[in-house]
């Protein structure tokens, strides 16, 4: 009998929650995330803990930030609109050096947008989104048990670093069913927490606070943070690369996007060109070292996203100037697909046919197919 039962990418996240020892929810509905807070309304109590519905995303990020300073492990999430109400909330909670995990189950903006999935929200959750010198530690899953894994791991990061870790999917992904073990378990490091406001008896009241008047404290606090953050560049980055050893061109593509491109890089192996792909599981910290080294060894680049182009942007900076990074996107909810992504393969690179190199004459085969797509030198 098997012990793998099917359930949503949303419902593997409240697991992985509950896995990781989250005490307590808060949070507000919008599609495509509602089952989250529908089931941790259950989960919760079911396992000591406390669930809230806020009146809305600023409550519900600053209940975040109240439970936090207890010392708790507590979540919140939403979806793009909803996690850009948090934003403020976000800020005050890394000014406070406290943790806590996001879940942001992307949707097509901007504004209000559609309930279809997208990869639009990269810029906001890894370059800070809210006021001041900041980054929320990102890891982003590309199937539903990740979705438990790496819910989890936030938790785990978040403590580490006293700072907000998000968990950046989309509204697929979310919605998605595949099967998770039902008796999967995490071992998420504890780590002490001296600064909490459990009460002051038999020693000295701890004050959380990110208001400093004096502009050289300011600094202190800002150069605490970075100081992690640096730490976690070197301790925390995560990706996973397929087929890169002989490669001429990496795919970069994170998330659901990534499912895709690894189907394209197989079709495009059959077709005659060598291609890899690399996947960033944490977005932030990014895994530059990682794609400087590819770019050194003589690789290509081709991002691949449901954006405009963001991530792309990371991309290039690792490579330095090293290499040549292409890009290939579709927008506003619209999925990109393997034989788009593989005409991209065939305009940038030679076919290898019987041990010799041929180039792809594209254009005069097919015309381009929808999207964004573009060099970047």
């Amino acid at each position: 009998m098997s012990n793998r039962v099917l359930m949503k990418g949303n419902e593997a996240v409240c697991r992985g929650a509950v896995a990781a020892g989250c005490k307590a929810f808060f949070g507000y509905p919008i599609t495509p995330q509602n089952e989250i807070p529908e089931i941790m309304s259950w989960l919760m109590p079911e396992n000591g803990g406390v669930f809230v519905q806020a009146e809305s995303e600023l409550a519900a990020i600053n209940m975040v930030y109240g439970a936090s300073c207890t010392g708790a492990r507590a979540m919140t999430s939403s979806s793009s609109p909803g996690v850009s109400l948090k934003q403020e909330g976000i800020s005050y909670m890394v000014g406070c050096e406290l943790p806590g995990v996001i879940v942001n189950v992307q949707r097509g903006g901007p504004g209000l947008g559609n309930i279809a999935p997208s990869q639009s929200d990269y810029f906001q959750a890894v370059k800070g989104g809210g006021h001041g010198d900041y980054h929320c530690l990102t890891v982003a899953p590309w199937s539903v048990e990740e979705c438990f894994e790496l819910t989890a791991l936030a938790f785990e990061l978040a403590d580490k670093y006293r700072t907000p870790a998000m968990v950046l999917m989309d509204g697929m992904l979310g919605q998605m069913l595949e099967p998770v073990p039902v008796d999967k378990k995490v071992e998420t490091r504890a780590y002490p927490k001296p600064w909490a406001t459990t009460g002051a008896k038999g020693r000295a009241p701890n004050i959380i606070n990110s208001l400093y008047m004096v502009a050289e404290e300011m600094e202190e606090v800002n150069l605490r943070i970075q100081a992690r953050y640096a730490q976690a560049e070197i301790e925390d980055v995560r990706c996973a690369e397929y087929r890169t050893d002989d490669a001429d061109l990496v795919l970069v593509a994170y998330g659901t996007v990534a499912r895709i491109c690894r189907t394209a890089v197989d079709l495009a192996r059959e077709d005659g060109y060598a291609v890899g792909m690399l996947r960033p599981i944490s977005l932030y910290p990014f895994p530059k070292a990682v794609l400087h080294q590819l770019a050194l060894d003589g690789k290509l680049f081709l991002a691949v996203e449901m954006s405009c182009g963001q991530m792309v942007e990371d991309v290039r900076l690792s490579v330095c100037g090293v290499s040549e990074v292409h890009f290939f996107g579709r927008t506003g909810g619209v999925v990109p697909d393997q034989v788009q992504i593989l005409e991209h393969i065939r305009g940038i690179l030679p076919r290898r046919v019987g041990g010799r190199l041929e180039r792809a004459e594209v254009a005069k085969q097919t015309p381009s197919p929808p999207g964004m797509g573009r060099g970047l030198g």
